[in-house]
Order: C-alpha cells, then sequence, then structure tokens
C-alpha cells in the first residue's frame, strides 16, 4: 500500500471544475481583456514593470473616484456613517498606491533609458483618473481640461466635476447648515476655481473643534479629511522621489519640468483650514 502524500492537497469534490456554460472568475473579472492590455512597445524586460504598474494605479484611481463620488452623495444626503466609511477607504487606496512606488523603485536610471524614448509624449500627467480624484477633493484647474481635449467623453465628464462643488465645498455647506457661521460669498464662490483659504471658515472649523462633543460628526468627519489628504500628500510625495530615483531632473515626458513640478504639487492644500486651526488651537 502506498504512503499517502502529506505535501499535497486533494481537490474537494464539491469544487466547481466545469465552465464549459457557467461564469468562472476570469469571465466575471474580464480577465481576457485585462491580462492582454500589456503592449510593451520594446523588447526591454522592465518595461512590463513599468505598464503594470501604471495600469494598475489606474484601477485604484477609478476607485478611489467611485468612492469620493459617493462619500459627496453621502454627505449631502445626511448621511455620515456611509460617507466616513468610503472615505476611510480612500485612505486606504492612497496608501496601496504609495507603496506602488516603492515596486516601481526598481527600475534603474539605466533600464528605464533603454526604453523611455518610446513612451513618446505620454506621461502620468494626462491620467484623466488622477485628475478626476483631484477636482472631486477641490484643487480645481480649468486650464489642465486642455490635455483631455482630444477625448470628448472624458473632456465632458472632467467639465462637469470642474464646475460642481468638491468634497470640501458640500462639507463647508453642511457646517452652515448646523448654524455655523461662514461667509455667504465664501459658500457661494465659483466651484471650478481653485480653493483659497477664507477666515470664516477657519474660525468655523475652531468652533468645531474646541466642542468636539457638541458637533463630534463634523470633528470626525475634519479628521477623516485630514486622513486623505495626509495619505495623498504621502503618495505625492513618493511619487516625485521615485522619479527624481529614475530620472534625476530631466524633464518629464509629457512636456513638464519633471520633478520640479511635481515638488509644487506638495504646497496644494485640499483643505487649508484644518491644517491651520492646530496652530490656532
Amino acid at each position: 500500500m502506498s504512503c499517502p502524500h502529506h505535501n499535497f492537497r486533494e481537490l474537494e469534490k464539491d469544487i466547481h471544475t466545469d465552465f464549459k456554460d457557467d461564469m468562472s472568475y476570469g469571465d466575471y473579472l474580464q480577465l481576457p481583456q485585462i491580462l492582454t492590455a500589456q503592449k510593451p512597445l520594446s523588447n526591454q524586460h522592465d518595461e512590463m514593470l513599468f505598464i503594470v504598474i501604471h495600469q494598475s494605479s489606474e484601477l485604484w484611481l477609478k476607485l478611489a473616484g467611485h468612492e469620493l463620488s459617493a462619500a459627496i452623495d453621502n454627505l449631502n444626503n445626511g448621511d455620515f456613517g456611509h460617507a466616513f466609511k468610503v472615505i476611510s477607504r480612500v485612505k486606504q487606496i492612497f496608501n496601496q498606491l504609495t507603496q506602488s512606488w516603492n515596486i516601481l523603485s526598481t527600475l534603474t536610471p539605466v533600464d528605464y533609458l533603454k526604453f523611455r524614448d518610446a513612451l513618446g509624449h505620454s506621461s502620468g500627467f494626462q491620467s484623466y483618473g488622477y485628475r478626476k480624484l483631484e477636482f472631486l477633493l477641490g484643487n480645481k484647474n480649468h486650464s489642465l481640461l486642455k490635455v483631455h481635449e482630444s477625448d470628448e467623453q472624458v473632456h465632458t465628464e472632467l467639465s462637469t466635476i470642474l464646475n460642481a462643488p468638491s468634497l470640501y465645498d458640500v462639507t463647508l455647506s453642511i457646517l452652515a447648515k448646523q448654524g455655523l457661521e461662514i461667509n455667504e460669498s465664501h459658500l457661494q464662490r465659483d466651484k471650478s476655481q481653485p480653493y483659497e483659504k477664507n477666515e470664516s471658515v477657519l474660525n468655523a472649523w475652531l468652533e468645531v473643534y474646541k466642542d468636539a462633543d457638541k458637533y463630534f460628526e463634523l470633528y470626525e468627519l475634519a479628521e477623516k479629511l485630514v486622513d486623505i489628504e495626509d495619505s495623498f500628500q504621502q503618495w505625492r510625495f513618493k511619487h516625485m522621489y521615485t522619479v527624481q530615483r529614475i530620472i534625476g531632473n530631466k524633464s518629464g515626458t509629457g512636456g513638464s519640468s519633471g520633478v520640479a513640478f511635481l515638488k509644487k504639487a506638495l504646497d496644494i492644500s485640499f483643505f487649508p483650514e484644518l491644517f491651520e486651526l492646530r496652530t490656532k488651537l
């Protein structure tokens, strides 16, 4: 009698194996389309890494945009619980995106230069998912729409989001509805313009933080927003540092100044009053 194999797992009899007429895992996830979407333009080994990192990042950006849109709807409906849940999820998505730069950092400058020219003028700056995310968070910039004019559907959607209230705009409206004094002119400002910090907003947040028990949901929302900016800025920084590690101070493929341009983004705050209030408390 033969001995049983200990380093082996038998297939359980109830596990489904016939998918001729049934939906499989690959069918559900559209894996044939996803896993054949990697089309290197060179014969260099590391180009596959470059493509997969950026494609997977776009999927995470898509999910983050999906969640932030839901958070805005939740807040508009007064549903703080679900808003907190999806905002917390967005924070974890940004953490995941930040980690992905560590994988890309294994790409050395010499190996990247072997296929960089094949990228032409394509650049992450042209990412529709990233632009959507920044607009949802309130970093509005009308001139950035020019990059997307060649795709009418994308351009239309981004134009709509540019002109709509951001996550922070919706939050400030909630503060006003709960009796906190915010200048009406600020509440009615052109939502397509970059956000500028406002003294009345700072004072409203100070009131919330000084009486957190009374305004607990607003206090909790504020901290969730700080979580988002914290994780987003870590992602921005890691992006900048990874680019610096791989190409130094060369210009970007899309025509930007590269690292210098990326560094400027670190000075942009989505929720400036939430950071200034910490000094005032």
